[in-house]
């Protein structure tokens, strides 16, 4: 499996009770200390893309969930001054609007629509979150479509762009929601964990948060590593 790291939000905070937030300086450092080991950040579409063609070596998938504002004052200008590239997953229903899913949490803004235009034009990839971040299990079909499909014609209308991405909420993926991401054409799916349906539309992926330092990086590598030794 290739090695994915998982981020949500980067921005200075007093609050976080759901553990989704990484400070700038700290998301700077976690980044530096990839770079510093010859390990370069790039968005799904271009690690899949060079896992097949067998040239992987060195990539780390940099996604982030949720498409907060703050992808782009906080996280784009760090990838392009080290060249790197991101995967950002964003809600089709709730551009421009607030995390209205995470109840009892700190609000925070989400990107709009000029704003994921402008990260998909210095070179990051725009994937779909669902339609309203709603946790696909025990959605009945016509709502699972509406989530995972219509998610996508939504981005692709505002962007001009192919959306090729797709990222289940809450990571809650059975055979069922996999599926349906098939057949709505996306080319590739992430999760959170490994689970029977793990594959190139259920990625695990490993996460990243505030505490994540140096040490603790260097143990998460290690511990990929070794879990998806081949």
């Amino acid at each position: 499996m290739p090695y994915v790291l998982m981020y949500h939000s980067v921005e200075k905070c007093d609050s976080d009770p759901l553990h989704i937030t990484v400070s700038p300086a700290r998301f700077a450092q976690q980044l530096r200390w990839l770079a510093d080991r010859r390990l370069t950040g790039v968005s799904m579409r271009e690690l899949l893309r060079a896992r097949a063609a067998g040239n992987a070596g060195g990539l780390v998938g940099l996604t982030f969930d949720d498409g907060y504002a703050d992808f782009i004052g906080e996280v784009v200008p760090v990838l392009l001054r080290l060249r790197f590239t991101a995967t950002v997953f964003v809600v089709s229903g709730l551009l421009g609007e607030l995390n209205v899913w995470d109840a009892g949490a700190p609000r925070k803004a989400l990107m709009d629509a000029e704003g994921m235009r402008w990260a998909a034009m210095q070179g990051m990839e725009v994937g779909s979150h669902s339609a309203g971040h709603r946790s696909l299990t025990g959605l009945s079909d016509a709502d699972l479509r509406h989530e995972v499909a219509d998610s996508k014609k939504a981005l692709e209308d505002v962007l001009g762009l192919e959306v090729s991405g797709f990222c289940y909420p809450y990571g809650h993926v059975a055979e069922r929601e996999a599926e349906a991401v098939r057949r709505a054409g996306y080319s590739y799916a992430c999760a959170i964990w490994r689970s029977p349906v793990t594959g190139t539309h259920a990625l695990p992926r490993t996460y990243v948060g505030e505490r994540d330092g140096a040490l603790r990086l260097w143990a998460k590598r290690a511990r990929h590593r070794v879990r998806w030794a081949r």
